[in-house]
């Protein structure tokens, strides 16, 4: 009998494996496709990204890794195994356009997000005046239209050059023309009384337990002055305003920012006095406050690549093992800081099949550590071998809800009053399961997830995929900018800088060397 060479033996197989669907078409570098705000010089952020949507030779989009070496037959038979996350073969390769300027980039191997996607990342330490060259490489093989060319200057996250036109970089960011959440927030306040608010604010919530800050921007920079004991988050509420002033020019205002976990403003909309516009990390449906994304995300998007490994991006490429091989249990891990939390743990011991819930740290109710004992830490990324994550409140919202929503896990969420700002655009069973207060209903919602696997993998999927779309760091800086400019545009006094106030000063990062192509403001001294 005569046999067939070797390589046509493999391609044969491989093309029998196509033509079955057991495999998806062999990748195609030039047919893939390569977008994102990191591909634009004028989208100055912390860390740039943009995406990688592998397609086949037969121009399908593909919906699973390709394998991470073009000779496995095994490899290429047995797609998307566990094994092989974040195993690839693309790569970026950055480097100044000009040979004369050296220039430090950070550049992580592509976060593999296990549906054919792929997210590439880079942090800029240096500016660069003649540009950029960003090669996306499949082995050495360019994909899409790479490489692509930034044209200078290119700044750093610490360049202190904003741009004069807000309008033109809003669109450069493609910030959205409408945020629901804003819209709702401001409804309440047509005009901002900022006289009243400095009479009142420091009465009603600056005593010595208050964790409120006052600021006023002018021309571009920052002065603060803090009311109350408990405020030493400003260093998040600092950290961003910053950022925003090396970006574009800022509106004046004076406002006042609540760094504690409840939202403040109880006051109704018909009442005498009116609610005062206090701008927080969380709302709730019994308050008026202003909300801005929590400072969580905010702080790990301003240290993605440096200072944390959880964030809105690293989330993506580390989301566990893929549906079909994920543990057919709900899950949680946390600290005691809601008594749900501890019923939680006790109906996991009472169903074990169901559920793995455990607290990691007492604080609030020290006395049940003996009787539900203590759980150890589990990274966060670990959260994800399971199929179902329990999200449930902290002291307010839990802050962990993005994270989970970006992961490829069914979220079941716990109706709550609180709210973060991206919440309005989440709907019950399209885009997680709803499960009521008191959790009675908790079991009931996981058999059903567990007996209706196909539905419940396509409520994760539409989470993740709104996830992705709403919580891209550049929209967050969209989102602090809309709601500073809503407030400015309202209120009805010229802001001042206060007696107590102090200039916040840029961090030492912004003194490198930085030419800017954009005239600075003028300083404010005190």
């Amino acid at each position: 009998m005569r046999h067939l060479p070797r390589a046509r033996l493999l391609a044969l197989q491989l093309a029998l494996l196509v033509a079955s669907g057991a495999l998806e078409a062999p990748l195609s570098a030039p047919r893939s496709l390569v977008w994102g705000p990191g591909l634009q010089a004028g989208v100055v952020l912390p860390v740039r990204y943009f995406y990688l949507q592998a397609v086949s030779s037969e121009g399908q989009n593909l919906t699973r890794s390709p394998p991470a070496c073009r000779e496995c037959l095994h490899a290429l038979s047995h797609p998307a195994r566990e094994s092989d996350r974040g195993q690839t073969l693309f790569r970026v390769v950055i480097k100044s356009l000009s040979p004369k300027e050296l220039v430090r980039i950070h550049v992580p191997k592509p976060l593999d997000r296990n549906d054919g996607t792929f997210l590439m990342r880079y942090r800029m330490y240096e500016t660069v005046s003649k540009g950029l060259k960003i090669e996306v490489l499949y082995g050495d093989e360019h994909v899409a239209q790479s490489p692509y060319i930034l044209k200078g200057p290119v700044y750093h996250e610490y360049c202190e050059c904003p741009e004069e036109d807000p309008q033109a970089w809003q669109k450069t960011l493609s910030c959205p023309d409408k945020e629901p959440q804003i819209e709702k927030d401001f409804a309440s306040f047509p005009s901002i009384n900022l006289q009243q608010m400095l009479i009142e604010v420091p009465k009603r919530f600056g005593d010595e337990r208050g964790a409120i800050v006052h600021y006023t921007i002018l021309n571009n920079h920052i002065y603060r002055r803090s009311l109350g004991k408990y405020t030493d988050f400003k260093m998040f509420s600092d950290e961003i305003l910053l950022s925003l002033t090396r970006k574009v020019l800022l509106p004046d205002l004076e406002f006042y920012v609540n760094l504690g976990d409840w939202p403040l403003e109880h006051r109704k909309v018909n009442e005498t006095p009116g609610p005062l516009p206090i701008i927080s990390w969380c709302g709730s449906l019994d308050s008026q406050d202003v909300i801005l994304p929590t400072y969580d995300i905010t702080h790990s998007t301003l240290e993605a690549l440096r200072g944390v490994t959880n964030d809105l991006l690293s989330i993506q490429g580390n989301t566990g093992p893929s549906w079909i091989n994920k543990t057919e249990k709900a899950f949680f891990r946390g600290r005691d800081s809601r008594e749900e939390r501890l019923q939680l743990v006790q109906l996991s011991k009472e169903n074990p099949q169901l559920l793995d819930a455990g607290i990691t740290g007492y604080f609030f109710f020290q006395e049940k550590e003996k009787e539900l004992g203590k759980a150890k830490l589990i990274g966060f990324f670990d959260f994800f071998k399971y199929k179902y994550q329990v999200n449930v409140d902290g002291t307010v919202a839990a802050y962990r809800y993005p994270y989970l929503m970006l992961g490829d896990s069914l979220v079941l969420k716990q109706d709550s009053p609180y709210y973060e700002h991206f919440y309005m655009a989440l709907k019950p069973w399209k885009h997680y399961i709803p499960i009521k207060r008191n959790l009675s209903d908790l079991l009931e919602k996981v058999k059903w997830a567990k007996e209706n696997d196909e539905e419940a993998e396509k409520i994760a999927k539409e989470g993740q995929l709104t996830a992705r779309d709403l919580l891209q760091p550049h929209r967050l800086y969209c989102y602090y900018y809309r709601v500073l400019q809503k407030y400015a545009e309202r209120q009805l006094s010229k802001p001042e800088i206060r007696d107590g106030m102090e200039l916040v000063p840029q961090p030492d990062d912004s003194a490198s060397l930085c030419q800017c192509h954009r005239k600075r403001p003028l300083r404010q001294e005190l």
